[in-house]
């Protein structure tokens, strides 16, 4: 069982292809959106928050998340994109992407510089 939550997102699927929604799902109001592309091979992130909330989807590609909170330490592969990852404010996060991998990320506040805790978990 993982610390960390994993959502699976309502997906319908018929001969023209998939369509999946996000609709109520998240524990937060999305204020910005962001996506990262043309990262293969590169790990991203490398920081937790005070106060900000994520959802990570892979909408192309894997993203491999390593993640932390202090008590557990997890790697969780993005690789659908009906897979939804959330990031509380606690969860150290790393992103590595895959080949032509590209992540969408909700976030329940706006870019601030001072939200951003750059020091990893000690670990004994």
């Amino acid at each position: 069982m993982s610390a960390f939550t994993l959502l699976t997102l309502k997906t319908m699927s018929d001969g023209r292809g998939a369509l999946t929604v996000m609709d109520g799902i998240l524990p937060f109001p999305v204020v910005r959106s962001f996506w990262i592309y043309g990262a293969d091979g590169y790990t991203r992130g490398g920081h937790r928050h005070h106060q900000t909330r994520q959802a990570l989807v892979a909408l192309s590609g894997s993203v491999m998340v390593l993640m932390d909170d202090g008590k557990a330490r997890e790697e969780i592969t993005l690789s659908s994109p009906d897979q939804c990852l959330l990031v509380e404010p606690r969860d150290w996060h790393e992103m590595t992407f895959g080949p032509g991998s590209i992540l969408l990320v909700f976030a329940s506040r706006g870019y601030d510089k001072d939200d951003y805790i750059d020091t990893p978990y000690e670990r004994l």
